[in-house]
């Protein structure tokens, strides 16, 4: 705990390694809400994975065997981790998600495997870090975050899966983004864009959004348009068969969503009601976390169109969600959508006051 990140170690395989072993199991105790990336220094980061080459994964021979059956274990239970973060928030399996960073860390430095499940494994390793980072930043832990995050896209290099640290660097973007970090926000977006041009119709279209989501909060209008027309273009693309599992999350809803969060940005309520409306329309049950924040959203354009007695509802549709998951970024928002709803006079508002001060308090 309170240590600082080293972003000039070797982009090597025992570098990487070295990063996985002093992320896994010390980042989750690190508890600090801010950013510890100095100003730059995330830039730097995404400048070095994009020229620098992947190191080249050779057969190694140490200690136990790394087999196929162990790896695809490994693999096949990525996704339940996803859907656990999705329905009980990050504080609840940030810890899980931690310990199996540190399984699959302690393989790779003590195991022997071959050049191709070496690859395989490098690549559980940045997805695990990835949703490290992603639930330690839920639950508020902006530092835990960055150091997972870092971890991750050093194993999606030593992978060489461009498409899988090009995710990495958008969540540490939309990090950017909430920390009003607008500038270094937008330059990872962009490097994350630029490193995986080759990568399936919809990962491209979830990175373009994310570039767009930067300018829409910088009030570059154009260039957000600009941006969300490629991004519906490639949407229109999508193959499912070519998606890779950790993007299949990115599906229409969550499209629409998105594009409504950068409408948001620009304070286009309209469009983004409907947008909104559409995403929470098509919102999967299993994903109350998000379904809890798109209300939100919805409430926030609503309330600014002057319709109040809506958005308490739409909030108080979110409330019994946002107490039941540990999502610090979701109470804030309710936090925000409450104080703006209490200003106004109407029966509404004294109903959803009781509903979440009994639910939340």
């Amino acid at each position: 705990m309170g240590e600082r990140i080293n972003i000039h170690a070797p982009w090597t395989t025992d570098g990487c390694v070295q990063a996985l072993d002093g992320t896994a199991g010390g980042a989750v105790l690190d508890r600090r809400g801010f950013l510890i990336l100095g100003v730059g220094a995330a830039a730097s980061l995404a400048d070095q994975w994009l020229r620098i080459d992947p190191p080249q994964l050779v057969s190694v021979l140490r200690g136990g065997h790394i087999d196929a059956e162990l790896v695809t274990c490994l693999e096949q239970r990525l996704p339940a981790l996803r859907q656990m973060d999705a329905a009980l928030g990050g504080g609840h399996i940030r810890n899980v998600v931690d310990a199996e960073l540190r399984l699959v860390t302690d393989l790779l430095a003590k195991g022997t495997y071959t050049e191709r499940l070496g690859k395989r494994a490098y690549s559980v390793a940045a997805e695990l870090g990835r949703v490290a980072g992603w639930t330690s930043f839920d639950a508020g832990y902006h530092a835990a975050a960055e150091r997972y995050w870092v971890a991750a896209l050093r194993a999606a290099h030593a992978a060489n899966d461009r498409a899988l640290g090009a995710n990495i660097l958008k969540c540490m973007s939309l990090q950017r983004v909430d920390s009003d970090c607008s500038d270094e926000a937008l330059t990872l977006a962009q490097a994350a864009r630029e490193g995986a041009k080759d990568a399936p119709a919809r990962v491209v279209a979830m990175l373009t959004v994310r570039q767009a989501r930067t300018h829409a909060v910088r009030k570059e209008a154009r260039e957000c348009e600009r941006l969300l027309g490629v991004a519906e273009k490639a949407m229109g693309q999508a193959d499912e068969g070519t998606t890779p599992a950790w993007a299949s999350y990115f599906d229409q809803a969550e499209y629409c969503a998105q594009v409504a969060a950068c409408y948001l940005a620009l304070e286009r309520r309209e469009t983004a009601d409907y947008w909104l409306a559409q995403s929470l329309a098509m919102q999967p049950k299993e994903r109350r976390r998000d379904r809890a924040t798109y209300l939100i959203w919805r409430a926030d354009s609503v309330l600014g169109l002057g319709d109040v007695e809506h958005a308490c509802d739409l909030v108080s549709r979110a409330v019994p969600d946002i107490a039941a998951a540990r999502s610090v970024r979701n109470k804030n928002r309710l936090t925000g959508i409450h104080a703006k709803i209490k200003k106004h006079q109407h029966p509404a508002v004294v109903a959803l006051d009781e509903q979440i001060h009994s639910l939340i308090a």
